[in-house]
């Protein structure tokens, strides 16, 4: 049963405003915009999309997606929200979906449901999305002459490293076949996500969860002629591709098998070629329990990659980084650190979106303050080119320290935020028993007292609640907001500064 969330069109009779380019003159052209966004952070991209866009938000009963319904004309803003990972145009949402019992019955339903759906829409909003890619490709282009930019592209290669946060698992590249089968028997386990070449990540908590898959490429060269939806009136066959993502074990299928025979239909329907690799069009087939919501995905590469070129161990997502650092509400001149900035995600963040406070990043290790400097260089270079004068610098300094011994004046700092060694990639589980205490006896002496705050990011839960219990008498735990980074299940914890001093020292100590 159709929910009815789609992109629509309002008649030419109704009064409305002016219309948006690329819809029918007279016509205004709305559509459903779903968002990924980093789980347990949902609330906070809601309120942004409130806020910048002046849209109510739906917050997915899937955690980690955002709908929100915008005029077509404001893609360029929708691409500039700092919280959001990947964006997608709904083409159509089923909210109480029947699928038979019958894995060749409910596999069918999903091949018929492909010319019932309302595709018309949702492909105009692709098309205006396309064409503001292409005006922004030009201009990179543009820029990549610079020796500034050809540095970047020579030294920024540790972004093959490991991340913490983006482990982007390629699984469906098999090439033009004719009804290609799954490569394995079962589904993946894959408690972390699964993310697409976009990057379009389904956060799935202890449910399993199926890989992407491909969709059935036909053998006829008939397939060669198609319509025509860019480029100077001439006629071009699209290459498409069906990212299924598929959670709950009351299916009959398997992501890959859907993923299959929905993309042979939308094949059929279309005329396009299927392109696993080098696609124009990817068609996401999203199933969650008996929720099913078909889209078209908007951005090619994840958007929480926007400020980052040199990436350490554990590089945190910018958009998990907004989400910490907007629960700790900066105001104008707020002085705000982060004693353990690794790369630079959470600083540099702040200082784009948040450039009337002053911020501080620090790190223990030479390599990971080298790679902040870097990255706070790119964004400088990039800030150059967008304004086309030189660059006026951000509010923001980069220092190795020692995070039990930092050299700031007590009661001097109003808000902490960092993402706490989790022992794992960085550190130990042993050595957080004295690290974690140390460091919250530090940070609690640098804020202000009655008015400093902390936002700390760890997965190692047990260590932490024990650190805070023995330092109860400077911090208080406000909130815990529960995260999923990389696949750990962390907490980022809120904490408000009491007014007793710091420097006193418990028995413990």
């Amino acid at each position: 049963r159709s929910q009815g969330l789609r992109v629509r069109r309002r008649s030419r009779g109704a009064a409305a405003p002016p219309p948006a380019r690329g819809a029918p003159e007279g016509a205004e052209l709305l559509a459903v915009i779903g968002a990924t966004v980093p789980t347990g952070f949902e609330q906070t991209a809601a309120e942004e999309v409130q806020e910048k866009l002046g849209s109510a938000s739906r917050i997915s009963k899937d955690r980690g997606k955002i709908y929100f319904e915008v005029p077509a004309r404001s893609l360029p803003q929708v691409h500039r929200l700092r919280s959001v990972d990947n964006l997608f145009v709904v083409v159509q949402e089923f909210k109480e979906y029947q699928f038979k019992e019958n894995k060749e019955d409910a596999l069918k339903d999903l091949e018929d449901l492909v010319k019932k759906l309302p595709w018309t829409g949702p492909l105009k909003v692709w098309e205006l999305n396309n064409s503001l890619k292409k005006k922004k490709t030009k201009r990179k282009k543009h820029n990549l002459q610079s020796p500034a930019s050809r540095e970047k592209l020579s030294d920024g290669g540790e972004e093959g490293g490991a991340d913490q946060n983006n482990t982007d698992e390629q699984e469906d590249c098999a090439q033009n076949t004719v009804d290609v089968e799954p490569t394995g028997g079962q589904d993946t386990e894959n408690p972390q996500g699964v993310p697409s070449r976009n990057g379009v990540e389904e956060e799935e908590d202890n449910e399993q969860s199926d890989v992407k898959a491909e969709a059935r490429a036909s053998s006829e060269s008939g397939t060669e002629a198609g319509e025509a939806l860019a480029g100077e009136g001439e006629a071009k066959v699209l290459r498409f591709r069906v990212t299924c993502n598929r959670a709950g074990d009351k299916h009959s299928f398997t992501s890959n098998e859907a993923a299959r025979d929905f993309g042979g239909a939308v094949q059929e329907h279309f005329q396009w070629k299927a392109d696993m690799t080098n696609f124009d069009v990817e068609v996401l087939l999203n199933i969650h329990s008996n929720e099913v919501v078909v889209g078209i995905a908007l951005t090619e590469e994840s958007l929480h990659r926007r400020n980052i070129t040199h990436f350490g161990p554990t590089t945190l997502r910018s958009t998990l980084a907004y989400g910490m650092l907007r629960l700790c509400d900066p105001q104008p001149t707020d002085i705000i650190v982060d004693p353990m900035c690794g790369t630079g995600a959470i600083p540099i963040e702040g200082a784009a979106e948040w450039p009337y406070c002053y911020h501080i990043a620090g790190d223990n290790s030479p390599q990971a303050v080298k790679r902040a400097a870097n990255n706070i260089c790119s964004l400088l270079r990039k800030n150059e080119s967008k304004d086309s004068s030189p660059a006026s610098g951000v509010p923001l300094d980069v220092i190795q320290w020692d995070i039990c011994n930092l050299p700031l004046r007590t009661g001097s700092v109003d808000i902490v935020v960092t993402d706490m060694p989790f022992g794992k990639r960085i550190g130990s589980k042993k050595k957080n028993w004295d690290l974690y205490p140390a460091c919250l006896m530090e940070m609690g002496r640098i804020c202000t007292p009655g008015t400093g705050r902390a936002v700390l990011l760890t997965q190692d839960k047990k260590c932490f609640a024990k650190a805070l219990s023995r330092v109860g008498h400077i911090w208080r735990r406000a909130q815990t907001v529960w995260v999923n980074v990389g696949g750990l299940h962390a907490a980022v914890y809120l904490l408000r500064r009491t007014w007793e001093s710091a420097e006193q020292r418990r028995s413990f100590w």
